[in-house]
C-alpha cells in the first residue's frame, strides 16, 4: 500500500469510529449511561440563598460601599445562578463586612538626587472582605471569617476621588466572583 493510500485509509478510518461513537451515543444513553454537568456552574442542590447585609468596618471608602457591595452580590447570584434571593433562612446563607479599604503607594520613583525623598508613581486600592458562609444541606461545604481581597492600581496623576467609585466597582466585581466560586461553584 502506497503512504498515500495509507493517509487515505486512516482518514476514513477515523472518521468511521467518530461516526460510530455518535451513533452509539443514544443507545448508550437508552441504556442509564450519561454524563451530565451543569452549565450554570453550580454545585449545589440548594435553591435559596439569603444574603445578609454586609457592613462596612472599614476607616476609609465611600459611605455607601456595604450597600453597594451587598445590592451587586444579590444581583450577581441572581443572575449567574437559579437561586432564589431570600431575605432570611435560606438553604445556603451569605453574610459578612468590609474590614479593609487601604490606599498604599507603590511603584517608588527616585528624583537622583540623595537629598529628595522618593514618591510613589501609582497608588493601589485594596478592599478586603470577610465573608461566612453556611450550606445546612451540606455542612462541609460552608466557610467562617474567609477574607477576599483583590486591588486596582493607579497612576498618582489622577485624583482617588475622581476614580474611587469606578474602581471600588471594579474590585467588587471582582471579590463577588471569587465569593461565589467559594460558595457555590465550590473552586
Amino acid at each position: 500500500m502506497s503512504l498515500k493510500n495509507k493517509s487515505n485509509f486512516h482518514c476514513v478510518k477515523t472518521l468511521g469510529i467518530t461516526a460510530f461513537i455518535i451513533l452509539l451515543s443514544p443507545v448508550l444513553q437508552s441504556c442509564g449511561v450519561s454524563a451530565s454537568y451543569s452549565m450554570t456552574g453550580i454545585s449545589t442542590t440548594a435553591s435559596t440563598i439569603s444574603i445578609g447585609e454586609f457592613y462596612n468596618n472599614a476607616d476609609l471608602g465611600p459611605a455607601n460601599m456595604a450597600q453597594t457591595l451587598t445590592n451587586d452580590l444579590k444581583n450577581y447570584f441572581i443572575q449567574n445562578s437559579s437561586l432564589k434571593v431570600i431575605p432570611e433562612e435560606g438553604e445556603l446563607q451569605l453574610e459578612g463586612e468590609i474590614t479593609d479599604f487601604r490606599l498604599t503607594p507603590i511603584s517608588p520613583t527616585s528624583t537622583g538626587n540623595d537629598e529628595d525623598l522618593t514618591s510613589a508613581s501609582s497608588t493601589r486600592l485594596t478592599i478586603t472582605i470577610k465573608a461566612t458562609y453556611i450550606n445546612t444541606l451540606d455542612e462541609k461545604m460552608s466557610f467562617k471569617d474567609k477574607s477576599f481581597s483583590f486591588y486596582k492600581d493607579f497612576p498618582n496623576e489622577l485624583n482617588v476621588s475622581d476614580v474611587e467609585e469606578t474602581y471600588t466597582r471594579q474590585i467588587f466585581e471582582r471579590i463577588i466572583n471569587d465569593m461565589f466560586n467559594a460558595s457555590v461553584a465550590n473552586w
